[in-house]
């Protein structure tokens, strides 16, 4: 037995030391999009990320950090190995998994196997592990630092653990490896909540290895058991526990008159006092079980106390300071997502149920002596409810009714919520990813129910023209697609052998992982009920269902050996079916997605970050909105101290009291924010909402004057609501601000030769029906700061947030300056532009890194340049010049255009968007260059259209009428623009293209 042990560890190893090996040679460089920027940056200072946190995946990601040995541009990347590290070591569990459930079936306790059957669980083992760890979602997380990496470490070690108590449950000492898992699981709470899932699956090993007999009833019962012990870690540990400490320290503070955190040290010690005397019991009356589940749960609360980091830091009140949990009730709402509001599980309302009934609830706020009770988050009943709601959201109605096929009026039915559950959340929510991993991919695209994006593909045409159609006309574009990733279902096929050979070699270990594929997969569907259009794929939730499945990957090779060994000799079953499956899985798999998974020449997301600073003046205020607009940001501000000057304010963030409060801190070398009133006036529970009341004012108001109402606690200034609450109103939506002319000349905010349209009032229309803490702390911003910073919003802020501001907003690029101007020529409702900042940030201050060398661009950054690169910078602006006359400096730009465009092709956005730079290109003398995006662009919508058409004869549904309009415009402007050169021979085929594609989409 020592020299298969020695085999099984040195394999494992191998299988490690290779996967990480890979992951390290493709890992992203820098920081990537979404998350990570923002976990980067907090690890590198110990901060506070997004509710409800990750402290330990952020303390070992700073050690992580430290192996950059003071190279801020390397910390990055190491953060990022750090995530490949942890990836390499679940392989290694994955592996010790997969031979250990192959030894119970082989080889007894203390047998010694034979050589063969070594070199059997070893394949077993290693096409298993490495199928896994070449699957498309395990391989995306394993490459940036997001918690989804060393959260399936987490699942990884604990699976493998309960084998090994499993093995060793006989032994004296044996509950020690349970005490071990309990730890790991209060570990893994400081990371992600999906180890926990493993619970139930325990359970069922911990039944089987106990009781001889085995029944149902025992079976449904540990069943029962383990999902209420996930109960009690979930919410009894996590969260009452904070809960009641927090109840305590109210008690203390405001009954008792003692000091702010009297109540929780005594809950801690009372806590601590009784797992201690319950274990001194248990052993005193020797009850194992019960001396067990309270040592277990002193190690999940020990392992739970990495959470002490979050309270600890958030007293120093960092730069980054989500939620700022500095006290116990920020605490508890940190930990409960609060600011995320929470999806209903059980019963709930329909999309269309209209509110009958308003239940307050009361919580509790720190004041300055004592405890303050403010509102809590509101109850309410509706006309509509049903048991397991799945259709919910008031926002995605129209959603659902196209979906589902729903009237204008029609209510939908249980029915209908379970069609929804089946089809979409299970279907497009689950089973797509699951088959993009095992199956294949079409492409890395969004998916929004379409045929041709990001669905799941296998490779064989009579399969995928059945599921997503159009496969006899695939144009190249798709075909050669690097994220078009296709499996033939060899993987899947392993997959379903090895699960129906475990089933019948060792049903009740078949049974735990099933359990364990189960609560990693479809129960996450249940408990998430995620409504529909999500802002990004959410493959990354459901990896340890994947890594389930791979435990049967690794079993399939056996049921195939046992199919080939009925046969041939032992021999050439175990050598063939071995190199079968390494091929059909692990070989074929890291083949397929190495291209598109491949990060080490990605940068777009630093770059974007970098160039949204550099487009600011020196101290400026930047306002952004979402993620990728402020995340990467943040990461070049607090880890490289890249333009430490400007102050990032985010505004979706701005609508929370916290947030608002933290304006007045100094951020690195950004002054703080001023605003005209006290922060006190925006604290929790205060002015969280404030609706518009018409009180027919026609005339402008002034916006000081109009501040100082919102903000008054004079009830004659206030509207009564129900149970007699007053609330602040807004009573005007016409505003107008007087300018400061003298400071907007001395603090430079407009060019020189605007200076004479500066106005002396600005004036605008307040667009929305209610005001929040974000709307009236960017006017007061606006107010005070009377132009002494300028102030910017990003291009990927929706104008509506602008509370009204977008009339003075000048595009400059990427960001958008507030200007007190109006322009003599300038179009009713178009934006101004200055199109000097503009030249020059698209000809000389913008970085692209490798994106125009790059065989293969990720879906994230297209979005980015499709969507406000190449339409805000590069075609405005070679448009404008060419209105100006300044066609030499139009050219610059029109050539800097075609320089970034990625090697291949992928968008009808970008061939509708290059029109204007073509016409740029030929009318400055670039002909040669023109007719090379010509004939790029144009050959790409043409394989569009006949791929529409071929899809359409599949599909009849599918047909895309906007793109189809989208791709006619384009070959439309082509034709028109070719018309006035001499590009005869390309104007014929682009003029033939356009009619006879007009002819058959417009007839049809």
């Amino acid at each position: 037995m020592k020299s298969y042990d020695k085999i099984n560890n040195l394999t494992g190893w191998l299988c490690a030391i290779l996967t990480t090996t890979v992951y390290i040679i493709t890992t992203d460089r820098f920081t990537s999009w979404w998350d990570t920027g923002e976990f980067i940056a907090s690890a590198y200072k110990l901060q506070i990320v997004h509710q409800p946190g990750a402290p330990l995946f952020l303390i070992i990601q700073n050690i992580f950090s430290n192996f950059a040995l003071g190279d801020v541009s390397k910390v990055a990347y190491w953060m990022n190995i750090g995530s490949a590290v942890c990836s390499g070591l679940t392989i290694l569990f994955l592996f010790w998994t997969i031979t250990a459930l192959t030894r119970k079936i082989f080889i007894g306790r203390r047998e010694t196997p034979s050589t063969w059957t070594i070199i059997q669980m070893m394949l077993a083992g290693v096409i298993g592990a490495l199928a896994y760890g070449f699957t498309d979602t395990f391989w995306y997380s394993a490459v940036e630092s997001e918690v989804y990496a060393m959260s399936s470490l987490c699942t990884a070690v604990v699976f493998w653990l309960i084998l090994k108590w499993e093995r060793r449950s006989a032994e004296p000492d044996a509950n020690r490896w349970l005490i071990l898992i309990a730890y790991i699981m209060g570990l893994s709470i400081g990371v992600h909540l999906l180890n926990l899932l493993t619970i139930p699956a325990i359970a069922l090993v911990v039944y089987f290895k106990k009781n001889k007999h085995i029944t149902w009833n025992g079976t449904v019962k540990s069943l029962a058991i383990g999902v209420m012990v996930l109960a009690l870690i979930l919410w009894g540990v996590i969260q009452y526990s904070i809960r009641m400490a927090a109840a305590f320290d109210v008690f203390f503070v405001n009954q008792l008159g003692l000091g702010f955190g009297s109540g929780i040290v005594f809950f801690f010690l009372l806590l601590v006092g009784g797992i201690i005397w319950g274990i001194r019991y248990s052993v005193k009356l020797n009850k194992p079980i019960l001396n067990v589940s309270l040592l277990s749960l002193s190690f999940i609360c020990f392992g739970y106390l990495s959470y002490a980091m979050i309270a600890i830091r958030a007293h120093a009140d960092p730069a980054l300071n989500n939620n700022s949990p500095d006290n116990i009730y920020a605490f508890l709402g940190y930990l409960n997502r609060e600011q995320y509001g929470k999806e209903p599980l059980l019963k709930g309302q329909t999309f269309d149920a209209q509110v009958t009934e308003v239940t307050p609830t009361e919580t509790y706020k720190r004041g300055t002596k004592k405890y303050e009770k403010i509102d809590g988050v509101s109850q309410y009943t509706y006309d509509n409810e049903m048991l397991f709601p799945r259709l919910y959201s008031e926002k995605h109605a129209d959603y659902y009714r196209s979906y589902l096929g729903l009237a204008t009026n029609e209510r939908p039915t249980f029915s209908d919520n379970l069609n929804f559950f089946i089809r979409y959340q299970l279907g497009n929510m689950y089973t797509r990813y699951f088959f993009w991993n095992f199956a294949g991919r079409q492409n890395d695209e969004q998916n929004y129910g379409g045929y041709s994006e990001g669905n799941w593909i296998s490779g064989l045409k009579s399969i995928d023209n059945r599921f997503v159609g159009g496969q006899t006309d695939l144009p190249e574009s798709m075909y050669a697609n690097p994220s078009r990733n296709v499996y033939y279902l060899l993987p899947l096929l392993i997959g379903v052998v090895g699960l129906i050979w475990h089933f019948r070699k060792d049903k009740r270990f078949a049974s735990i992982v099933a359990l364990l594929f189960f609560f990693t997969g479809a129960a996450i569907v249940i408990y998430l009920n995620q409504t529909p259009v999500q802002p990004r794929e959410r493959d990354y939730a459901y990896a340890g269902s994947f890594y389930a499945f791979s435990i049967w990957i690794g079993l399939g090779v056996l049921g195939l050996m046992d199919f080939l060994s009925r046969k041939f000799s032992l021999k050439i079953s175990t050598i063939t079916s071995g190199l079968v499956c390494l091929l059909a899985a692990p070989v074929l798999l890291i083949s397929e997605n190495w291209d598109d998974h491949d990060r080490s020449g990605r940068s777009l997301a630093r770059d974007m970050a970098y160039n949204y600073l550099t487009s600011c003046e020196p101290n400026a205020i930047l306002f952004t909105y979402a993620d990728n607009d402020t995340f990467p940001l943040w990461y070049l501000q607090e880890v490289e101290g890249i333009r430490t000057d400007v102050r990032i304010v985010n505004l979706s963030y701005l609508q929370s009291h916290w947030y608002v409060r933290q304006l007045s801190n100094q951020v690195n070398d950004a002054a703080p924010v001023k605003l005209n009133f006290d922060t006190a006036k925006l604290a929790e529970g205060v002015r969280d909402y404030m609706p518009f009341v018409d009180r027919g004012i026609e005339n402008y108001v002034h916006l000081d004057s109009l501040l100082a109402f919102l903000l008054s606690d004079n009830p004659t200034n206030q509207v009564s609501v129900q149970k007699g609450r007053m609330l602040s109103y807004l009573p005007a939506k016409k505003i107008e601000m007087a300018v400061d002319k003298q400071a907007v000349i001395k603090h430079h905010v407009v060019p020189s030769n605007w200076s004479d349209y500066v106005v002396d009032k600005m004036k605008w229309d307040y667009p929305q029906n209610h005001v929040s803490r974000a709307e009236l702390s960017l006017l007061s911003i606006v107010l005070t700061n009377n132009w002494e910073r300028p102030i910017y919003f990003t291009n990927y802020t929706p104008t509506n947030l602008m509370a009204g501001l977008d009339k003075y907003i000048v595009d400059e690029g990427i960001v958008r300056k507030l200007m007190p101007v109006e322009l003599p020529d300038r179009q009713e409702g178009q934006m101004m532009a200055n199109v000097e900042k503009l030249y020059e940030h698209a000809t000389q201050n913008f970085r692209w890194g490798k994106y125009g060398l790059l065989n293969f661009v990720d879906t994230d950054s297209r979005r980015m340049m499709e969507n406000f690169i190449y339409p805000d910078v590069y075609a405005q602006t070679t448009q404008l010049l060419k209105q100006q006359g300044d066609m030499e400096r139009a050219k610059a730009v029109a050539v800097k255009a075609v320089d970034i465009l990625p090697k291949r092709k992928y968008s009808l956005n970008e061939a509708l968007t290059y029109t204007d730079i073509v016409d740029t290109l030929y009318k400055t003398g670039e002909i040669d260059l023109a007719n090379q995006v010509v004939k790029r662009n144009v050959g790409f919508v043409s394989d569009y259209l006949d791929y529409a058409e071929s899809l359409a004869r599949d599909k009849p549904d599918a047909l895309d009428v906007r793109k189809i309009r989208f791709s006619l415009a384009a070959l439309e402007m082509y034709n028109i623009i070719l018309e006035d050169t001499n590009e005869r021979e390309l104007y014929t085929q682009v003029n033939e293209a356009f009619t006879y594609y007009r002819e058959k989409y417009i007839s049809k």
